[in-house]
């Protein structure tokens, strides 16, 4: 079946950010600065320069006034944007799950509200539509301690043939980044998880559980990319990104639209 040209985003924003303490006490993360904007701005953007307009965020916690206050509708960045809640922290699957009804039949672009990228994906989303071969793109970015991430590894044509959570010994060091793209066999796949191996034994839907079986199904490609990307989860990394910006210098990632 041909692909719906149709993308819309989807951003998480869940999370108690335990390993932000004590900036989280009383703050969602996503809302902490980098640099010159909230974290999620910068999570937002990178969906926004794709081409996306019709945006999910799935939110938990407490902090749900203080987003909306930030972005509201949407409309004052040239958005649509709405929001789900996650009522308690159930893994990135379960969170992608609430998004099956604003998703629909299209295509999705689903990235982690910590994430950072400075480079533009616009291009891989239009390769995407018209790839019949994948229903599934991972972004992959060359990291120095391949123990520290989820590490994937590919074949000459680019499709994921393995995976694995912090390898101990590595020959790979692609490093699957938040950032993902699906077609709606996605909320499939959460079902057939959910049917099967259920949740894990940390409570959680794994978002890595639903990128396996897309690997063995030969429906996922790596997408290799070389320019910056942070997990801002952590406070050397918040920092590293914050400096980085300043540095470019590109003024507000997300900046409001004439009224």
């Amino acid at each position: 079946m041909p692909k719906s040209e149709d993308i819309c985003g989807v951003v998480l924003a869940g999370g108690w950010g335990t390993r932000l303490m004590p900036l989280t006490t009383s703050t969602n993360k996503h809302l902490l600065p980098v640099y010159d904007e909230p974290m999620i701005c910068k999570s937002i953007a990178t969906l926004a320069r794709m081409g996306i307009k019709e945006i999910m965020i799935v939110l938990g916690g407490y902090s749900g006034n203080s987003f909306f206050a930030l972005l509201g509708d949407g409309h004052r960045f040239g958005l649509d944007i709405r929001y789900a809640y996650q009522e308690q922290a159930g893994g990135i699957a379960e969170a992608l799950r609430l998004t099956k009804g604003f998703v629909g039949s299209r295509n999705v672009a689903v990235i982690l509200g910590d994430n950072v990228f400075e480079q533009s994906m616009r291009s891989y989303a239009v390769d995407f539509v018209s790839d019949d071969a994948h229903d599934c793109y991972l972004f992959l970015k060359p990291v120095e301690d391949p123990t520290s991430f989820g590490i994937a590894w590919i074949d000459g044509a680019g499709r994921i043939v393995n995976m694995e959570e912090k390898p101990k010994v590595s020959d790979s060091n692609l490093a699957i980044t938040g950032l993902y793209m699906y077609t709606p066999r996605v909320y499939d796949l959460i079902d057939e998880i959910l049917e099967t191996t259920g949740y894990s034994n940390r409570g959680e839907l794994e978002i890595t559980d639903i990128n396996r079986l897309f690997m063995q199904k030969n429906l996922a490609k790596g997408c290799h990319f070389d320019s910056h990307w942070a997990d801002c989860g952590t406070l050397d990394a918040l920092l590293e990104t914050s400096v980085l910006m300043r540095k470019w210098n590109l003024g507000p990632w997300l900046p409001a639209v004439s009224e």
